[in-house]
């Protein structure tokens, strides 16, 4: 799935620390929202899912991560926060997009899944714009002109996993191996991306990239990983850009992993002599490109999510190999728009 925006590059393009989990000319921190993370495996929830208001565990950091203008990225901090990223998310993929919602999300109009009660949420707030000209005000909290979320990302660390059920990613790629090959080091996953489409600009892009950064060195992250996606269901019409991927942008071994067995889609569809690397990368969604020029790699096979609509593959990004002009960027110490 990926959201209408745009590229560019150079030293204004602010990429991620790392992703997913859409395209016009902006800079690279507005790529990486092209692509979003999906899809379904059955956890066990935790206690207490699911009822409303209750604050939830405050952060030992923050919660306001940084700033620019009107606009703030903040962590959740009370299920309703999560409600509102819910909100949004289920308007993004499911009436915007091609995802297929579940009887409850559908019912409740909140793109939901059992992670949302593991992970911290990143939310992008507009404290300036004008509310809604009529109708039920969306995504909005507080009185008079209300604030309104209008981007969300989902993170959740290695250590949460191992205490609950695991990765997300782990219903589509086998990423034990993965973790098993880089011991000591902290993983953390990325999902559930969107921005509210008249904000798909640097400036929300950048904040939400900005509050990536400040959570990865806050809990000294060493891997970034997650699923970037190309929209469509059939991998022969994607043949060229997987392909590229395969040849050109294969993780070395000790920072691979594999699309499980059932869902293992080749990459590899077209020899190497084949493929013209202009053209595919023209063909690529605007986050894979965005994670190759900060120093990502990509798995092992791709995975067709039909309930999104979606070719996945999954993204691998060590905080060493970020490209140096990007921690520039946003500041060694997530200093740049720092609140």
């Amino acid at each position: 799935m990926q959201l209408p925006l745009t590229d560019s590059s150079g030293p204004d393009a602010p990429a991620p620390p790392p992703a997913g989990m859409p395209t016009r000319p902006v800079p690279l921190a507005t790529k990486l929202l092209s692509g979003l993370q999906r899809g379904s495996r059955a956890i066990m929830l935790p206690p207490g899912f699911g009822r409303p208001a209750a604050p939830l565990m405050p952060p030992d950091f923050g919660p306001v991560l940084g700033r620019i203008g009107g606009l703030e990225v903040r962590l959740a901090t009370t299920r309703k926060d999560v409600k509102r990223a819910q909100k949004l998310r289920y308007r993004v993929f499911h009436e915007e997009m091609s995802a297929i919602p579940d009887v409850i999300s559908r019912l409740k109009k909140r793109d939901i899944d059992a992670y949302d009660a593991l992970c911290d949420h990143l939310l992008v707030i507009d404290h300036d714009g004008p509310p809604e000209s009529s109708g039920k005000r969306k995504f909005e909290f507080g009185k008079g002109r209300k604030p309104k979320v209008v981007g969300t990302y989902r993170l959740l660390r290695q250590d949460v996993a191992e205490r609950c059920s695991g990765f997300y990613s782990a219903g589509e790629f086998d990423i034990a191996p993965l973790i098993a090959a880089n011991p000591g080091k902290r993983f953390l996953e990325l999902g559930r991306s969107c921005v509210l489409a008249p904000y798909r600009d640097k400036r929300t892009v950048e904040l939400l990239w900005h509050g990536i950064w400040a959570y990865v060195l806050h809990h000294r992250i060493d891997v970034m990983f997650g699923c970037a996606s190309l929209d469509g269901t059939d991998p022969e019409a994607h043949a060229l850009a997987l392909s590229f991927l395969h040849h050109h942008a294969l993780a070395p071994v000790e920072w691979r992993a594999r699309a499980l067995p059932r869902r293992y889609v080749s990459m590899n569809r077209l020899p190497a002599s084949a493929v013209d690397p202009k053209q595919a990368l023209r063909l690529l969604p605007p986050l894979v490109k965005g994670y190759m020029r900060v120093g990502a790699t990509f798995g092992d096979g791709a995975v067709v999510d039909r309930q999104f609509g979606t070719t996945d593959v999954l993204v691998v990004l060590p905080v060493s190999a970020i490209n140096p002009r990007y921690i520039t960027h946003f500041g060694v110490d997530a200093s740049r728009h720092a609140a």
